[in-house]
């Protein structure tokens, strides 16, 4: 059976997930079907948040995505965006392979039009600033920051002092470039991905959310596929879900390395029970609103 699909992102071909985006294809291509890749759609004058409607509609078949932006619909996706929650990336992506993914999959797929194929490693993320080091909420005080579309981390901005406004990734490179931001936070990658060192002198690793992006089908498309090639379209996805949480995790040193050779200075002694303190109403209101049975799936740090 002669099967095409499309697939697309919102990042360059370095990108982590464009990578693995690109095997995920090169998976179907080895079964014979077709799945053609479109890496960064805001180089075709497309939001990179149109890839939502895209593939809802069936405009397009696969996606990636940082999970934070579909928690509106998805209130439970918040356990990713509990501030300085997590201290690393193993316990998470263990739970997300077992009963937390499974819950957390269900309720994607009766609150959306999604199917959840994976969880993608976004890195944990970092502050950067143009202005002075951070290293205690004092320290944030006034800084303008870019962030997600997401309430929780606009909250949890505003509670270190900040003034947090929500760019597209589209416009975001420009608005660190011409200072209409003062500040950023992106996993290592993205951050040099986008040029951000150029513009940012200071960095202080926080780490203070542990992203992870879903790797999405239209659900419609997914389940109306006969039972060998769902399977065939599942496995490519498990496969290029491993993949890459290796090209993450293997990212993080090289970009940081990167990172330091442009002469950013890196803010090692920042006061983390500090900022736990700041944000500890944010995660506690946060917690509230999220199924007690997802909080008590997640690992203990």
């Amino acid at each position: 059976m002669d099967l095409s699909f499309s697939a697309a992102g919102y990042q360059g071909e370095a990108s982590v997930h464009t990578r693995a985006l690109r095997h995920f294809a090169h998976a179907l291509e080895a079964q014979g079907r077709r799945a053609v890749v479109t890496p960064d759609i805001t180089q075709l004058g497309r939001k990179a948040t149109d890839l939502f409607q895209m593939t809802e509609s069936g405009e397009n078949t696969v996606m990636h995505f940082a999970a934070s932006y579909l928690a509106q619909r998805v209130p439970s996706l918040e356990v990713f965006d509990l501030p300085f929650r997590y201290e690393g990336r193993s316990g998470l992506f263990s739970a997300l392979d077992g009963p937390l993914g499974d819950r957390l999959k269900a309720e994607v797929a009766e609150k959306t039009g999604f199917a959840v194929l994976g969880f993608w490693d976004n890195g944990a993320r970092h502050l950067t600033n143009r202005l002075r080091p951070v290293q205690r909420p004092a320290d944030c005080d006034g800084l303008s920051i870019r962030t997600m579309d997401s309430a929780l981390h606009q909250a949890t901005f505003a509670a270190l002092g900040m003034i947090p406004h929500y760019i597209d990734v589209k416009d975001y490179p420009a608005a660190v470039r011409d200072r209409t931001v003062d500040a950023q936070e992106n996993p290592y990658t993205n951050t040099l991905n986008f040029g951000i060192p150029a513009h940012h002198p200071y960095l202080t690793p926080t780490g203070h959310f542990q992203g992870v992006s879903l790797f999405l089908a239209n659900r419609a498309v997914l389940d109306s596929l006969p039972t060998a090639d769902r399977a065939l379209f599942r496995d490519a996805a498990e496969s290029a879900t491993a993949i890459q949480r290796t090209f993450a995790a293997h990212e993080d040193g090289a970009a940081l390395t990167s990172i330091l050779s442009q002469g950013t200075a890196v803010t090692h002694d920042w006061d983390r029970d500090a900022f736990r303190t700041a944000t500890a109403k944010v995660r506690q209101q946060a917690e509230a609103r999220i199924d007690h049975a997802i909080l008590g799936l997640l690992p203990d740090r």
